[in-house]
């Protein structure tokens, strides 16, 4: 039986941020719920764009905040309450700095790293860190004084390929997820290689 009920991607709002690195962790819910064929409607009382469906006899429910990175937490927080979902059902889906475009890594609770939505995730679910993260490399620029300018810019052409076929390998294994078997989710997706460039 899963424990994931509801699938997150953080990501900021509005055209001006479509295509950057910041939102990968949309990017992969968009793909879902693409693939799965599960509608995500602008629900105003969740701050998001929301979905209810099924991937592989699991029902599941999607979410994309529209409310800015900082502000993540008050969607998932509106979601939970509403229809009871315990942290430790949450899978939120983010940008990751710290490995390479084209990588991803799972992961059961810790803290925010320095991620805005995460932080405001943590905060917004009474400082209970333990929800599932997927973490979707976009590399890093160098020096952290960049790192805002980076995130909210778009990748390389490259980078975006790389991204893109690393989502697509996170939404085969979503059922693995949904059906328990955390550890062999983890090394596929922990196997997952940017293509030779």
């Amino acid at each position: 039986m899963s424990s994931i009920k509801l699938i997150v991607g953080l990501a900021n709002p509005g055209t001006q941020y479509e295509g950057t690195r910041h939102n990968a962790g949309a990017w992969y819910v968009e793909e879902l719920a693409r693939a799965y064929s599960i509608p995500l409607k602008v629900e105003s009382k969740f701050h998001g764009l929301f979905g209810k469906g099924f991937i592989d006899g699991h029902e599941v429910m999607l979410l994309i905040p529209t409310t800015f990175m900082n502000l993540s937490g008050k969607a998932i927080q509106a979601v939970a309450n509403f229809y009871k979902v315990e942290p430790e059902q949450i899978l939120v889906a983010h940008d990751e700095l710290d490995i390479d475009p084209g990588t991803l890594k799972l992961k059961k609770g810790g803290g925010h790293g320095g991620h805005n939505g995460l932080r405001d995730t943590i905060s917004s679910l009474g400082n209970n860190k333990e929800f599932m993260r997927l973490r979707v490399g976009i590399g890093h620029p160098g020096h952290k004084s960049q790192v805002t300018g980076y995130v909210l810019s778009k990748p390389s052409p490259e980078d975006r390929n790389a991204i893109i076929l690393a989502i697509d390998e996170a939404v085969r294994e979503t059922g693995t997820l949904l059906n328990g078997d955390w550890d062999k989710a983890v090394h596929r997706l922990h196997s997952v290689t940017p293509p030779a460039s």
